[in-house]
């Protein structure tokens, strides 16, 4: 076995590359903008939280590692 057995054929190197450099775009692009905000007058809408539901099968389990999901 050469040091050189383990490279990729050359297109697939290529194609690497090519992604490798979209990606970077991507992330110049999301980089650059602003944060969002953490203030609260600029969400005036009350987000209500979702409903957890616990299956039979989730309790079950839940009861025998004593974690009592109740």
């Amino acid at each position: 076995m050469t040091q050189y057995e383990e490279l990729a054929h050359p297109a697939q190197l290529r194609a690497d590359c090519e992604a490798v450099s979209r990606r970077l775009a991507e992330a110049e692009v999301r980089a650059v903008r602003p944060a969002p905000s953490i203030h609260f007058d600029e969400y005036p809408r009350e987000i209500p939280k979702r409903d957890i539901e616990i299956s039979e099968a989730a309790q079950r389990l839940a009861n025998a590692l004593h974690l009592h999901l109740d």
